[in-house]
Order: structure tokens, then sequence, then C-alpha cells
């Protein structure tokens, strides 16, 4: 670092992105992308969209605004898009968390929350995930401080019911609470009903994952109007413009064509119900996901072993260094040619190679 970089973010540890290589072709089951292309109406407004660039964007989202308040049965001003749902997230961190309401969220959850924290010098605390990688519900019952969870989690995949979710909603009456929903549209159950009943729940989601627009980078947050007021308050004293015109534009075919993300999203669970039977049947373990992606181990080779192995092989996957989390990798869910292609590659791994060097 520069002489000039502030003693302040001295020990700031920035969020470290998934591998994007641009030295070959891959494929690429590593950073949850959707394997399909955005919907045809999603390009048709966004090349319409390209010859009023001369212009600033609108900063309200008017259009992307009120179609997503139809989708989502939510208000005009109950709702705020943002760049990614990364954006968002720092905006909570930022309105909802200080020294008498510290952020707490799982140890092992989004790598981004603790840089978050971090940048926004607000104190946090991290809460033990249980043996099997599950949530404690009882551990945020009550504690009055503003609760992150990932939900489903990552990267393990696992849910909460919503029925637990608004256990700990309801228990924390004083503070925020703020549901991460970027995996939420395979499988689990969204808490975006209850924001009508708890006015300390903030939702958020993206675009990324189920919508199929990760280089757009548009998410949201849904919660009552006064949370959102906090928000657009952080929003307008840092960037107005945060959303682009044709993000903007895409985003809105997008909500204007969710058979298509439904259609995608199916075909996604079905991939991985069936990507999880292949791993079982090599002798991996597979936690139980409802997201876009499974988190697997094999009690004969490294997570470290697997993913370099792969990568020569040229299909990505993540692996996380973690103590708990080594053995593990994480692995997008894909078209079903691409699940074929990683099993027939993982196949041709002769595990008992590994066996005496594992750790």
């Amino acid at each position: 670092m520069s002489r000039y970089f502030s003693k302040k973010f001295e020990s700031l540890v920035p969020y470290t992105p998934g591998e994007q290589p641009k030295e070959r072709k891959y494929i690429k089951l590593n950073t949850n992308e959707s394997p399909f292309p955005p919907s045809e109406k999603a390009m048709e407004k966004t090349a319409g969209a390209v010859k009023h660039l001369q212009l600033y964007c609108d900063p309200e989202c008017s259009r992307l605004t009120r179609k997503a308040s139809e989708v989502f049965s939510v208000g005009t001003d109950e709702i705020l898009f943002t760049n990614g749902s990364d954006e968002i997230l720092n905006f909570a961190f930022a309105a909802f968390c200080d020294e008498a309401h510290p952020a707490v969220f799982p140890d092992i959850t989004y790598g981004f929350y603790p840089v978050f924290a971090e940048i926004n010098r607000v104190p946090y605390e991290t809460v033990p995930l249980k043996d099997d990688f599950r949530i404690a519900v009882e551990d945020y019952i009550g504690i009055n401080k503003t609760i992150f969870i990932a939900n489903p989690n990552a990267p393990t995949g696992i849910a909460l019911s919503l029925g637990e979710i608004e256990r700990i909603v309801s228990s924390n009456p004083d503070s925020v609470v703020v549901i991460d929903e970027a995996y939420v549209d395979f499988g689990a159950e969204s808490a975006v009903g209850l924001i009508h009943k708890y006015n300390n729940l903030l939702v958020t989601q993206t675009f990324s994952k189920s919508r199929s627009l990760a280089g757009g980078r548009l998410g949201f947050g849904i919660a009552c109007k006064e949370l959102i007021a906090d928000l657009n308050t952080i929003k307008y004293s840092t960037n107005p413009y945060n959303i682009n015109s044709l993000t903007q534009a895409a985003g809105t075919g997008i909500l204007e064509d969710e058979e298509y993300t439904r259609k995608n999203c199916k075909t996604i669970m079905e991939n991985r119900v069936y990507l999880t039977k292949e791993l079982e049947s090599l002798g991996f373990s597979v936690l139980p996901s409802k997201a876009n992606f499974v988190f697997a181990k094999h009690d004969k080779i490294s997570g470290k072993a697997l993913y370099e192995s792969l990568k020569t092989k040229g299909v990505l996957v993540r692996h996380f260094d973690g103590e708990r989390l080594k053995d593990y990798n994480r692995i997008t869910i894909g078209t079903k040619e691409q699940m074929d292609i990683l099993i027939e590659k993982i196949a041709e791994e002769k595990f008992e190679t590994y066996e005496n060097c594992k750790n």
C-alpha cells in the first residue's frame, strides 16, 4: 500500500470474488451465475435504451420499480434498487449498525459481510454454525443486534424455513433483521411477505442468479417505507445514479417475463437433484441445498486437490480455505450437458491416489 493510505483501513482485508479467467475457456461452475442468457424481452429493452445514453439514468428507477412492485406485491416506496445486492447490503451495514446495535451473522456465510462491517467501521460478531452446517436459530432469538442471514446460506446452500425466519424477526423488534435472499428462487421460502407484518425486516435479492443478469449488476431491497427511506438517505449521499439505464431496461424486461425465470429455475433445480445423485454415487457427501449450487466433499480427496485437478481439465469450481470448509467445494449448477462433463471429469479421478496425502 502507499504511504497515503488511511491508517483506519490498514487492517482491511478486501473481499475476494470468484475467478473470472481470461486465458482459456472453462466450464464455469465457480461463481453461481446462471447458465442461461437473459430473456429476449431484456435484450429488446436494453437495445432500445442505448439510444438515450446521452442522458443521465433515472435515479428513482421509476419503470423498474413500478414493475417490481407488481411482481412482489409491495408499494413503490417499499422497494429500492441498487448496483447489485452487495450495494444494498453495504447500505444496510451503514444505516442500521452502530455501537448500540453491532452486526451479527454466522461464522460461515457470505464473505462480504465482515468486509462491509470493517469498511463501515461498525462492530460485528459471528455465531458458529452447528456441526451439520445449519444455522442455530435459537442463537439469534432476542439478541437485540442487527442480524444478517443469507437464506439459503452460502456457501452451504442450506435454508431456514419461513417459520424460523419469522421467529428471529419477531424476537428482535428493536433491531433490523436483514435476510439476504440471493438464492431464494431455487427452492427456499421468501420472507418478502412478512415485511407488512414486521417493520424491522429488510429482505434483499439479486438479479444475478435466477434472473440471468450477473453482468448487469442489479439488486434490490424490500422493507417498510421507513427503512427504505433510511436506505435512500445513504444512496443519495453516495451515488444517486447507481443503476445505469441499460441495466434498468434489462431488469424491467426480465420482470416482464417471469415465466422465463421460473422455467430456468425449475431446470436448475432438476439439474441440482441430478448432480447430487451422481456425486453421491461417486462417494461424495453433499449438503442439502436450496440454492443454485451444491457444497460437496469426498473422504479420499481434499477440496483443494479436486479443485486444482478439475481446473487443469477445464472445469472451474469454488474452493474455500477455512478450516471447516477446506474439504468441500462449491459447485454451481449449470446445464445438464455441463453437469455431465463435470461428472465425467470427476469420475476420471483416482481417489486412492489422494487418500494417503489428504490434509
